[in-house]
């Protein structure tokens, strides 16, 4: 796999308000879990939609894994242009740092906000330029903007498309083998 999509949860579908909420933490170390062993069979680049939430924290993932692996690349593609435009001030602050570690950046449309199509326009787009996707999506913690990634990366699975998805369970776990060890040591 060479192109990889990875989106999930914006951070208010996960009832995080805060760059400070340490629940960041644990989804972050569970995409790194799954991303080394991608980056080390043969990923070039990490692609995704830059929405806030776990999209960007995937993109500090990327951009800290790119000191280790100097050849991992990283994109985001947005629907509209300036979708940061209506954030709080912090928002925009985060999404600007993040960008500066980006390789690529574009929008879909030139233009800013004015459809769903402009949505639709960036996923077909994100599903044919991948070669399959990591999902942060739970279906039992409740439906959300990733159910649909979900759907349509099974329908691709029958071209080869690699559906690879992390759950609240894999979340937890993660955050109970910290505690443990912090417990311990």
């Amino acid at each position: 796999m060479k192109n990889l999509l990875v989106t999930g949860y914006r951070a208010h579908e996960l009832n995080i308000f805060s760059q400070k909420h340490e629940g960041i933490v644990y989804i972050k170390k569970a995409l790194t879990s799954k991303l080394v062993p991608l980056i080390e069979d043969g990923l070039e680049w990490v692609i995704t939609p830059g929405q806030y939430g776990v999209d960007l924290w995937a993109c500090e993932v990327v951009i800290a894994l790119k000191e280790i692996y100097p050849q991992l690349r990283l994109s985001i593609i947005s629907a509209y242009a300036n979708p940061e435009e209506k954030w709080k001030d912090d928002k925009k602050e985060f999404y600007q740092q993040v960008l500066k570690g980006v390789d690529y950046y574009a929008s879909v449309s030139n233009q800013p906000y004015n459809g769903i199509w402009q949505f639709t326009a960036r996923d077909e787009l994100l599903f044919r330029r991948t070669d399959g996707i990591l999902l942060v999506y739970d279906e039992d913690a409740g439906e959300g903007s990733p159910k649909f990634f979900k759907e349509r990366a099974l329908k691709k699975q029958a071209e080869g498309y690699e559906y690879i998805s992390i759950s609240s369970e894999d979340i937890q776990s993660i955050a109970d083998d910290d505690n443990l060890y912090s417990e311990h040591s």
